[in-house]
């Protein structure tokens, strides 16, 4: 009956980090958590209890490309699918593109509502692109919806004083650092040691 019981919960947890959309898979046990010269190793595990889901609280994490934040952010998603909740991963570009879509095709309320039920969303890379007034408030209301209620992480290579150069709707940017960053952990990211380099040197000595 155990094995039987295990087995049921292997599926379930492979049909969730399936179903979660990430563009590949890292786990936290593949994360070299000494690069992360401002978090400590405890921190980051204590991140991947996930304990911050179930408090409803967020994860923003700013640095720049190669230091991490990507992984990380798939590791704990993994780790969040592992203990059964449901988590979706998009970049930024794409979440706002699949809202318009669903806008156009009046399917808008449909995606809004699935995405609340979501335990942990994981929006990738918000800082590539800069987003027009329609969409600035199509991304804001799906996080502010989540305020409190649901979980978000959020990587950037933008500090927060640099977003208003993101979005054409500058009035909302205030709102919307103060929605995410609210019961929240902001991570710096940054080291003198690009993350992604060391990845690539380890590969090449592989």
């Amino acid at each position: 009956m155990k094995m039987e019981l295990d087995s049921r919960m292997e599926s379930s947890q492979k049909r969730k980090i399936k179903s979660s959309n990430f563009p590949y898979i890292k786990t936290m046990d593949e994360l070299d958590c000494s690069r992360f010269e401002h978090l400590s190793e405890a921190f980051i595990y204590e991140l991947a209890s996930c304990d911050f889901v179930s408090k409803r609280q967020n994860v923003v994490m700013i640095g720049n490309p190669g230091t991490g934040k990507t992984h990380l952010s798939i590791a704990l998603g993994v780790k969040a699918c592992m203990q059964g909740m449901n988590v979706k991963f998009y970049t930024a570009a794409n979440l706002s593109n699949e809202l318009i879509e669903a806008q156009e095709y009046k399917e808008l309320m449909k995606i809004e509502k699935q995405l609340s039920k979501i335990d942990l969303l994981v929006i990738d890379e918000l800082s590539y692109l800069t987003f027009n007034r329609h969409q600035s408030e199509l991304l804001f209301k799906v996080i502010a919806d989540r305020a409190e209620r649901r979980s978000v992480i959020v990587s950037t290579n933008l500090k927060f004083s640099d977003w208003v150069t993101m979005f054409e709707n500058t009035t909302m940017v205030t709102a919307l650092i103060d929605r995410l960053t609210f019961k929240s952990h902001v991570l710096n990211m940054n080291s003198d040691h690009p993350y992604r380099a060391e990845q690539s040197n380890q590969g090449s000595n592989n």
